[in-house]
């Protein structure tokens, strides 16, 4: 099954980076779930790991909501897609079999160092990003002409 998490936690951020740069005070869960297409209880579960690291700031009440812990020049997808995914591997092997063979006798530790290396690259790769950048890439994708 496909794991959306880190995709639906980019795009709160991304809301929450916009509103900043319009000079909002906070977003609730009410606006950002009507953005994602999603239910307010799913946006404030993918808030939790967010505001304990601090990429994001949670007011309760009828005047609070949401809104970035830092600015966006200084946060990177990195630090979003582990708050989203936790220590969740990028790929979970298949259980072990019976080893009967050269691939059931190491397809585990196989499969366990090729994640860590694509989890490497993937969190490399993310860490040169900022969620200041991917706003101004989303500008970029908005002001090309439709094809």
């Amino acid at each position: 099954m496909l794991d959306i998490r880190f995709s639906r936690a980019l795009q709160v951020m991304l809301f929450l980076a916009l509103a900043a740069e319009d000079g909002s005070t906070a977003l609730s869960s009410a606006q950002l779930a009507r953005g994602l297409r999603a239910n307010p209880s799913l946006v404030r579960k993918l808030l939790v790991p967010l505001t304990n690291e601090g990429l994001v700031v949670c007011t309760k009440g009828r005047a609070g909501g949401a809104r970035l812990g830092r600015p966006a020049d200084r946060i990177t997808l990195a630090e979003i897609y582990r708050c989203a995914v936790g220590d969740k591997p990028l790929w979970a092997c298949s259980p072990k079999a019976e080893q009967v063979c050269l691939v059931t006798a190491h397809a585990a530790e196989y499969f366990a160092a090729l994640t860590a290396e694509a989890e490497q690259a993937v969190l490399a790769s993310l860490g040169d990003r900022t969620l200041a950048e991917s706003v101004g890439e989303l500008r970029s994708l908005d002001a090309e002409p439709d094809q």
